[in-house]
């Protein structure tokens, strides 16, 4: 771990960044985070992310560390001192330090921590070849629309897809997917696009938000309802959404073969037409 760190004010060296063990994010996992991506050095879907971490605070009564404008100053900071062009900021806000007591204290301030990491979004290898996904089982807490850093059930699930030669995990409750472990799911059935609804069952993902309202530009048809594994492995595609992975096709899920187990038109053009998007947001910026 390299570059330059934020944390609580200061932009230090990360072997030096250290928070308190009194902290409620380390001690609760009493906090949230976001993940926002940088192209050509700009933050993109920045209104889309600020909006999500603004809801996560209030459903979780977490006061802003800063100012809303403060807290993008820092995240252009940190790409700017870590010369990152194509990447991620992480950002986490946590309730604060704090003797050990799980009611919320008083007169906490809020703990703000943020770090940068390079990685291929534009030209991901994974894009051309697409990714094999498994199903695991949902462990997580019944409030999944707030982004907490409690992810010790995404954990498990990200560890056994791995455990078990996969990419990525789509998780299943009640015998219906709800969504990717560090992702959003998505299947493609009669040129009609399925994901899941909006609820406290699963996050509302940026990428998923966009890559909806760009379908509806681009006469894509789009169904939001939960779907069953069985309907997964007899789709025409599949494919995920994050921050991290822009949008990839999935081939593959337990083993079976999606289709033809390449990656579809549908999937192919949703993931070019938002690299369109963010790339020319990334310009605008400039």
């Amino acid at each position: 771990m390299q570059g330059i760190v934020y944390v609580n004010g200061e932009f230090v060296p990360a072997p030096e960044a250290r928070i308190s063990v009194f902290d409620r994010g380390f001690i609760f996992g009493d906090g949230v985070y976001e993940v926002i991506p940088v192209i050509t050095g700009k933050l993109v879907d920045k209104a889309y992310f600020l909006e999500r971490l603004r809801r996560s605070l209030e459903e979780l009564q977490i006061a802003w560390p800063c100012e809303e404008s403060t807290c993008l100053e820092v995240m252009n900071k940190l790409i700017s001192a870590n010369k990152l062009e194509e990447g991620v900021v992480y950002a986490q806000i946590t309730r604060g330090i704090a003797e050990r007591n799980f009611p919320f204290p008083e007169a906490t301030r809020s703990s703000f921590v943020a770090f940068t990491t390079t990685m291929p979004l534009l030209n991901n290898p994974a894009a051309e070849t697409g990714i094999k996904v498994v199903t695991t089982s949902d462990l997580r807490w019944k409030r999944r629309d707030i982004k907490s850093v409690n992810l010790l059930g995404q954990v498990l699930a990200k560890q056994d897809a791995v455990s078990r030669a996969a990419d990525e995990g789509w998780m299943v409750e009640d015998g219906l997917v709800t969504e990717g472990v560090s992702s959003t799911a998505y299947i493609v059935k009669d040129d009609i696009l399925i994901t899941r609804h909006l609820s406290n069952e699963i996050l509302p993902g940026i990428r998923r938000r966009t890559l909806l309202e760009l379908a509806a530009d681009h006469d894509i048809s789009v169904q939001e309802r939960a779907f069953t594994v069985e309907e997964a492995l007899a789709a025409d595609e599949a494919f995920i959404s994050s921050a991290t992975t822009l949008s990839l096709a999935v081939i593959e899920i337990d083993g079976h073969p999606i289709a033809d187990g390449r990656p579809g038109p549908v999937s192919k053009k949703m993931r070019e037409i938002y690299k369109e998007r963010i790339v020319a947001e990334a310009t605008q910026a400039m």
